[in-house]
């Protein structure tokens, strides 16, 4: 069994901005796959999918970014899941926008909902990193994450989030790196080579 997580910020408030776009990608991978009903579980919301062989736990923990360990830790700890089953899609400020990479471990740049759940469950969990590109100076990270996606930033968006959901059985598999490139070769057939960088004020 797998636990996936995405990171984000609870309620409509924050729903469309760059910070949730692990939200984003995690619903979009419900929708595909049918997953069952969402329901209020260990700080979050969970809902279970089967992912082609694999059985998977939806994670959204609803505690803010900074306390998403507490959640993590409650679903892990419950359904016995080991650290490196557990997989933890991100927003990630030092990639692209539009860019996917998946990895092992490593440090957390920063990142409060990594670092949270680095505290409380250890460091060695899969991380799907999804670019947002970053603002250029960081006085702007904090506004630049919490605003929404501009409008010229949708279509991608929602193109790496279903790319993310149609490739999610390769991912649930353990074959991370034939996920990346299925997604990045989705993503280029889009036309979302080269992204252009919004500005933080945009």
């Amino acid at each position: 069994m797998r636990l996936i997580v995405g990171l984000g910020n609870p309620g409509p408030r924050y729903a469309k901005n760059r910070h949730n776009i692990g939200f984003l990608a995690l619903d979009e991978i419900a929708r595909v796959h049918r997953a069952g009903p969402w329901r209020r579980k260990f700080q979050g919301e969970i809902a279970e999918v089967a992912l082609g062989s694999e059985r998977a736990i939806l994670l959204k923990p609803q505690t803010f970014m900074n306390e998403s360990g507490r959640a993590v830790q409650e679903a892990q700890r419950f359904y016995k899941i080991a650290l490196s089953d557990v997989i933890v899609l991100h927003d990630e400020l030092d990639l692209a926008p539009a860019k996917l990479r998946v990895k092992l471990g490593g440090g957390n740049a920063g990142h409060n909902g990594l670092r949270s759940i680095t505290a409380q469950c250890g460091n060695d969990y899969r991380r799907v990193r999804l670019g947002i590109g970053h603002p250029g100076d960081k006085a702007l990270v904090h506004a630049y994450v919490l605003n929404d996606f501009g409008k010229g930033e949708e279509a991608w968006v929602d193109d790496l989030c279903r790319a993310v959901a149609d490739h999610a059985p390769i991912l649930a598999a353990g074959e991370d790196a034939s996920f990346q490139n299925k997604v990045h070769l989705a993503m280029a057939g889009r036309g979302w080579d080269d992204v252009k960088q919004v500005n933080a004020r945009d």
